[in-house]
């Protein structure tokens, strides 16, 4: 039970970050909750569907198709994150000022609102089909259904907990302060999982992660709760490589130069009349 306590607790908790995040850099804008909303039901759906079906998965591609799978998961998210930072680096702004009106450029907003659904949905697509894997093992090894399921019930409950408390901090920003703070939260996220994802592939042999820079583990445990929930908003990682310190600055240049260039074209337009 506690064992499925940790576990559940461990994977909602990174699944109710973004989320949380999500909510707060999207706060005022009409129909956010729903995008959201249907991101979530969109993942479990899709957690179930692929924990049914993960041996197939795992089976395929000489054995590293689950490893595949939640590199494409991660690297999709990444993509995500950074159209929303790009995308809120030119209309920010402009939605601090009409927080309370409905008009034509809120309208805007389906797009950035979709791509975070998308996000949203395999955040909880990844972390859900990792649980039920989780839990079906822990109940095939340790005693049957029932320990796992109120031990993974315990965890879900203060994972959502957290999350929301996390959210409510966040609330706390000034609304002028909100975007700048939560876009460099979106891109220390993204290159947690940029890097991240790094792992997957060299497990699968399509990269090599290179010698080991250095080892942090002795002050701060990638496999504690408090290294999981920086591991989740900034990509720490006790043990970095070479490859991951290349990936995770490579892609915070990548998202901050492209909103650079973004921002400053936006602001050169002429305005028309």
């Amino acid at each position: 039970m506690i064992a499925a306590l940790i576990i559940v607790f461990r994977e909602v908790l990174e699944a109710a970050l973004v989320i949380s995040i999500v909510l707060s850099s999207t706060r005022g804008l009409p129909g956010v909750g729903r995008w959201v909303s249907a991101g979530i039901a969109a993942g479990v759906v899709g957690a179930a569907i692929v924990a049914q079906f993960a041996g197939v998965i795992s089976d395929t591609l000489n054995g590293y198709g689950q490893e595949i799978f939640n590199a494409c998961i991660l690297l999709l998210a990444v993509a995500m994150l950074a159209w929303h930072t790009i995308w809120m680096s030119t209309h920010g702004r402009q939605m601090v000022t009409e927080l309370r009106s409905v008009g034509d450029t809120v309208r805007s907003g389906g797009r950035p609102l979709y791509a975070l659904a998308l996000v949203v949905g395999l955040a909880v697509l990844r972390e859900g089909s990792e649980v039920v894997l989780f839990l079906y093992g822990l109940a095939a090894s340790d005693g049957g259904f029932g320990p796992a399921i109120l031990g993974g019930s315990a965890g879900l409950a203060l994972g959502v907990v957290v999350g929301a408390v996390l959210y409510l901090g966040l609330l706390r920003i000034p609304t002028g302060k909100i975007f700048s703070v939560t876009n460099w939260m979106i891109i220390l996220l993204a290159a947690g999982m940029a890097a991240q994802a790094m792992n997957f592939l060299a497990a699968a042999g399509f990269v090599t992660l290179g010698p080991t820079l250095w080892d942090s583990s002795f002050l701060l445990s990638e496999s504690s709760i408090l290294g999981k929930i920086l591991h989740t908003l900034i990509g720490y990682i006790e043990r970095p490589t070479v490859l991951h310190l290349i990936v995770y600055i490579g892609t915070i240049g990548l998202i901050t130069g492209a909103t650079r260039l973004v921002s400053n074209s936006q602001q050169k337009k002429p305005v028309s009349g």
